[in-house]
């Protein structure tokens, strides 16, 4: 199964309102829960064939929040920001963050890229990344009115590389902070491996200005680190206003929640301490994204979240 760490690691990089209410909607929808969210790269293979109408599909399962990434068309999803906040607008769903690339990054030998919508190869070499286009990257989100601007990954493998990126994190956090947004760093696995005796992921939140760069728990990859998630939301409380919602089991089989060994429970007993303000369900990629983000939805609603 292709999974957006390992499809990202193969080009070189780890890592990138109103209510609709529809039939589907309703049978799931609870006003008295939690809103919760979608990251699109769920429906990496197939929003580009028809985004309005798999945002309507995401809308009926009963998410009311999504997170966007980079699509196989230019632009949000062949739009611009005010297009696509518009779109959503429509559909009732509220777009709350965008991921982008933290650096950018070369094509490793004998890598094989996805097509795109135009049937060519998919060049994610070409994508904008905070080293070299943070002001246009800010610019763009704050046209769409997006509280949220997450870098989905940056280079953490020797310590140069993670004094690099503590200093691009802390520039784009401050750019963020004079439009208004809030600034989050998205992790998986790989800052969790030591180096000299430091973990990277530490070094992040210990070096970065707190009120600047707040983190994205990617609960999955995080627990494949083997991190004890309440004890990292007591040690760095309020650091987390955002999460994503998948699980894991084996090496790095991802799936949708309450598939694998993930503790939910635990994790959703400690969000007030986390500062946890959105949710969103995120399955890289999967056979049947639908089909994972309905099961996600009800595992959660079945939490009590």
């Amino acid at each position: 199964m292709i999974n957006r760490r390992n499809f990202l690691k193969s080009t070189g990089a780890l890592g990138l309102s109103a209510l609709f209410l529809s039939e589907a909607h309703a049978t799931f929808f609870n006003a008295a829960n939690h809103p919760l969210g979608v990251q699109l790269f769920t429906l990496f293979n197939t929003i580009d064939e028809d985004v309005e109408g798999s945002l309507r599909k995401v809308a009926g399962i009963g998410y009311t929040e999504i997170e966007s990434a980079f699509s196989k068309q230019p632009g949000y999803y062949g739009m611009t920001p005010k297009q696509f906040a518009a779109l959503c607008h429509k559909v009732g769903l509220s777009w709350k963050s965008h991921h982008v690339l933290g650096a950018p990054f070369k094509l490793p030998k004998g890598a094989v890229m996805p097509k795109g919508a135009d049937g060519k190869a998919l060049d994610i070499s070409a994508l904008k990344n905070l080293k070299d286009n943070m002001q246009e990257l800010v610019d763009q989100v704050a046209e769409g009115k997006v509280p949220y601007l997450v870098c989905a990954n940056i280079p953490t493998g020797t310590l140069d590389e993670v004094k690099s990126s503590i200093d691009i994190l802390n520039k784009t956090g401050a750019a963020c902070k004079k439009v208004g947004i809030q600034f989050c760093y998205h992790n998986h696995d790989m800052e969790f491996n030591k180096i000299d005796d430091k973990t990277p992921y530490y070094m992040l939140l210990d070096e970065t200005d707190s009120n600047l760069v707040k983190m994205e728990l990617d609960v999955a990859w995080a627990t494949k680190a083997r991190v004890n998630i309440p004890k990292l939301f007591a040690k760095y409380p309020g650091r987390f206003p955002l999460l994503h919602m998948k699980d894991i089991s084996g090496d790095s089989n991802l799936g949708p929640v309450g598939s694998g060994v993930v503790d939910f429970k635990s994790i959703l007993a400690h969000t007030d301490t986390a500062g946890v303000k959105h949710y969103f369900v995120e399955h890289d990629m999967p056979k049947d994204a639908y089909a994972s983000l309905k099961q996600s939805y009800k595992a959660l609603r079945d939490l009590g979240l």
